[in-house]
């Protein structure tokens, strides 16, 4: 029988979670080639290409323990800030945003990867705070000043969803932390009176989004008619489908954005309900092993980054599905694993390869 290190630490990899990651990311490659009008290219041999690259690097960052993370946390959130600032000195711009640093090789997005640094950032000042400390006055302002600032420089891009998710993760942490509810509570009243001020200062686009999510039917054929495009082709999908490669909707172009942002409208035209319960229930067994980490991790540290990644991850997936069904405003962001698109699918790999770490951690100390 094969032993030795190697053995033994991949050994301890999760590999029916590993499963799980491969089987979405495949049905993503199939949605991508129907997509395509039955075709590799443009996006489904390009998807899968990027996903057995990213996979390999998930693996890798799986060996790396959280002690390392826990030393670079805030050398990586320093390091994102800073690209965030080129960003807008000699950012790339593109569909009428400023996202993309141009490094040649590839246009790295460093919004998508400060969803990862602020976990990190957060998960370590709190990792130190002395217990009771939490809502001390003098001890709120260094975290939310970490939030504040890449959420700031990302909104200038502009891109209100990447921003509103570097939030969340942040805030995930701190409330995670011990940080009292009512604080929270307190925050948000205060966010609803500051309402009419954030209003005016939204890009009109950002306005009209608003605007359609609250009645599609205001502009049916104008700004509303992605929203409306993508119920019928959910509704139109039923159980099971209309048959691979036999969506109506999508190759006709009556939807559009349907290998990005709307890849699940896609899906569900050609697969029904029954597809949107496959890639549900994928997604819910990554959501509860994430969670399991969580509890089980042996520091401050790792309890904290295993569950704020894992609410990165949940706020990636609601959304989307939220956005496609009419139930939130249309923001841009992506389905991972599933949507085409470098960025997106990058972050979310390193994501649960930092999971995984923590989880390989845990086995590895014999608990």
């Amino acid at each position: 029988m094969l032993d030795g290190p190697w053995v033994r630490e991949l050994s301890r990899l999760p590999w029916g979670i590993v499963a799980v990651i491969a089987a979405l990311a495949g049905f993503g490659m199939v949605i991508l080639y129907s997509a395509g009008g039955g075709a590799l290219d443009p996006w489904a041999l390009r998807h899968g290409i990027r996903f057995a690259i990213l996979a390999l690097a998930m693996l890798a960052l799986a060996q790396v323990r959280p002690d390392f993370w826990l030393r670079h946390a805030w050398t990586i959130y320093g390091i994102i800030l800073v690209a965030l600032m080129a960003v807008e000195l000699i950012g790339k711009v593109g569909g009428g945003s400023q996202r993309w640093l141009n490094l040649g090789v590839i246009q790295l997005q460093p919004s998508e990867l400060m969803k990862i640094g602020i976990v990190l950032a957060v998960a370590r000042y709190y990792h130190y705070l002395p217990r009771g400390f939490e809502t001390r006055p003098m001890a709120l302002w260094p975290p939310l000043l970490l939030i504040a600032l890449p959420v700031g420089l990302v909104m200038l891009q502009p891109d209100l969803g990447t921003a509103i998710s570097i939030m969340v993760g942040g805030v995930a942490v701190m409330f995670l932390a011990g940080v009292r509810m009512w604080l929270f509570g307190g925050a948000l009243a205060l966010m609803a009176a500051a309402a009419p001020f954030a209003w005016a200062l939204l890009h009109d686009y950002q306005k009209r989004r608003v605007m359609i999510f609250l009645d599609p039917a205001v502009d049916p054929r104008g700004a509303g008619y992605h929203i409306t495009q993508s119920k019928i082709a959910i509704g139109s999908g039923g159980l099971s489908g209309k048959g691979f490669l036999d969506g109506t909707q999508s190759h006709l172009d009556y939807l559009p954005e349907l290998h990005t942002d709307f890849i699940f409208a896609t899906m569900a035209e050609e697969w029904g309900l029954l597809g949107g319960l496959f890639i549900l229930g994928g997604f819910a067994t990554l959501l509860i092993w994430g969670t399991r980490v969580s509890m089980r991790a042996g520091t401050q540290f790792g309890r904290l980054t295993a569950m704020g990644l894992t609410v990165t991850l949940f706020f990636y997936v609601a959304v989307n599905i939220m956005m496609v069904t009419g139930l939130a405003p249309v923001v841009g962001i992506p389905l991972p694993l599933i949507s085409y698109g470098g960025s997106a699918m990058m972050t979310v790999l390193i994501l649960l390869g930092l999971i995984m770490g923590i989880h390989r951690a845990r086995s590895s100390s014999g608990h």
